[in-house]
């Protein structure tokens, strides 16, 4: 009897001991299969764990790679993530916008806002330095740069004919892109999620917003959990974008009382858009007075010789025959030149189709120095070590690109602004005071134009006891800022403002 009592225990032990093998087994089992899921996978295989250049630890983890957004052509969309160096888990996602179209979101993550400085190398062309950047945006968010469309920066597609696009495509490839992203990186699907940028951004921002709102609305999964938006200098619409460009130069003294009242009266007060060839070529004499001027901060300098800017004057679009000063005989075909960070602003607005400027025969950009963002990424180490494909199967990294053929096929956003702000997203508009591409007199009027209640009128914004700017509050969560000094690109011109708006802004804070 007793023998036959310990015989059961140890089979009930056996029995016992098995279970808990296989539980245990199960256990070991199941943390490996969804390590090899997708969901898991993706944020292991895009670690950046160094960069050629910089030496030292990362203040948070940074991951990079590609988002297949269509499988047939394999268009893949390029990203580069930093966690927040305060608390990724609770801190915003942020994704950053560079404009163009054709410019590359690098643009911002090199010269602005992202966590690194970069220096001249020790040999002429060789591989910058990189030293942390303070004033990263990085430091209160998890920050994003995303190059939009296919082939910008280091995105790109097997099937050229992709290259052909324009804003609802790009807008449908960004939200694509995002939804892949969350599933990738899931434990960020709860996080506040706003969407920045600059310049031609603000055709991208409010085009992909609207994707975005329309897939939370028909509930497409994952949902995306988006709070707002925030755009520098956005390209808008162009009576107010362009009608500020004469009376914003002649506030600045950069061009006479004389010449603009002579413009002023020539012109009507409208000047952009269908007016008479009188009013045109006043117009245009006003441009080349300002020819050797930086246009996206007129305090800077700029980068190339005078030679150099009247030549990409010339070889730009939209023709007008004035005389050159001094000239008697033979009229100067002048034409207009481009009006915005990396993109011909007032061509693409107005007929639709924008001439990329690397294909107009000048420089990428004028006035602008691209040297150290495309020794390093172009270098094949820092190409391994961020995931992204090699030149000799996507060609070399250009801040602004002329490989893709696009076509502005929306019209003006100030309906896409209103509408977001009346469904209650949280809407920051900045503007550097010191751009002539983007003017903020502008800019501001477009805001007012959306007719809501001042709730914070207009005043100083500080940062310490130094004036940093001016502000205006409105209804429905929506703010327009300046920033003193500032150009075109403000956390590349403003870097200690623009973290202190963007930090204040993200919390919630009044400024």
């Amino acid at each position: 009897m007793m023998m036959s009592t310990v015989t059961n225990s140890q089979l009930l032990r056996a029995r016992l001991f098995s279970m808990a093998s296989r539980f245990l087994l199960l256990l070991l089992i199941v943390p490996a299969a969804l390590l090899c899921s997708p969901a898991a996978a993706a944020p292991d295989e895009h670690l950046v764990t160094g960069l050629p250049g910089f030496h030292g630890a990362f203040p948070s983890k940074h991951y990079s790679g590609y988002v297949t957004v269509d499988e047939r052509s394999e268009r893949s969309l390029f990203y580069y993530l930093i966690l927040s160096e305060r608390d990724p888990a609770a801190d915003p996602v942020v994704v950053w916008l560079n404009g163009g179209p054709g410019c590359s979101s690098f643009d911002g993550f090199v010269y602005g806002n992202g966590p690194f400085n970069f220096e001249p190398g020790s040999t002429l062309g060789g591989l910058p330095k990189l030293k942390l950047n303070p004033y990263s945006w990085s430091m209160v968010s998890n920050i994003m740069y995303l190059d939009s469309p296919a082939g910008v920066g280091m995105s790109y597609s097997l099937n050229k004919s992709d290259y052909t696009t324009g804003d609802l495509k790009t807008a449908a490839d960004a939200h694509k892109f995002l939804l892949k992203w969350f599933e990738l990186y899931p434990e960020f699907q709860s996080n506040p999620f706003y969407i920045s940028g600059e310049s031609y951004a603000g055709v991208y921002i409010p085009t992909i917003t609207d994707e975005v709102v329309k897939g939370i609305d028909k509930g497409v999964m994952p949902r995306i959990n988006f709070k707002g938006y925030l755009i520098g200098n956005p390209a808008t619409d162009v009576d107010y974008d362009f009608n500020s460009f004469v009376p914003f130069a002649h506030g600045m003294g950069l061009i006479s009382t004389d010449m603009y009242e002579d413009v002023k009266s020539a012109c009507r007060g409208t000047f952009f858009g269908s007016v008479d060839n009188s009013c045109q070529e006043k117009i245009d004499r006003v441009h080349w007075e300002l020819k050797d001027l930086n246009k996206y901060n007129i305090l800077a300098p700029c980068y190339h010789r005078p030679e150099i800017q009247e030549i990409e004057f010339i070889n730009s679009s939209l023709p007008l025959s004035f005389r050159r000063l001094g000239e008697t005989e033979r009229p100067f075909p002048v034409r207009k030149r481009m009006a915005g960070r990396s993109w011909p602003l007032r061509v693409a607005l107005k007929n639709g189709h924008v001439p990329m400027w690397p294909g107009l025969g000048g420089r990428s950009l004028p006035c602008t120095s691209d040297e150290l963002a495309t020794a390093w990424l172009d270098d094949e180490d820092v190409r391994v070590a961020i995931h992204a494909k090699s030149k000799s199967l996507i060609g070399s990294w250009e801040l602004y690109t002329a490989r893709i053929d696009f076509t502005h096929d929306t019209g003006t956003m100030v309906t896409y602004h209103k509408k977001f702000t009346a469904l209650g997203y949280r809407v920051l508009i900045y503007s550097g005071d010191h751009d002539l591409c983007v003017p903020y007199p502008g800019t501001e009027a477009w805001v007012k134009s959306l007719g809501y209640q001042v709730v914070d009128g207009w005043r100083p914004w500080y940062l310490g006891d130094q004036v940093a700017g001016y502000t205006q509050g409105y209804d429905y969560n929506l703010t327009f800022l300046t920033i003193k000094g500032a150009g075109h690109a403000v956390p590349e011109y403003k870097p200690k403002e623009a973290l202190a708006f963007y930090s204040r802004w993200l919390a919630g804070e009044k400024f």
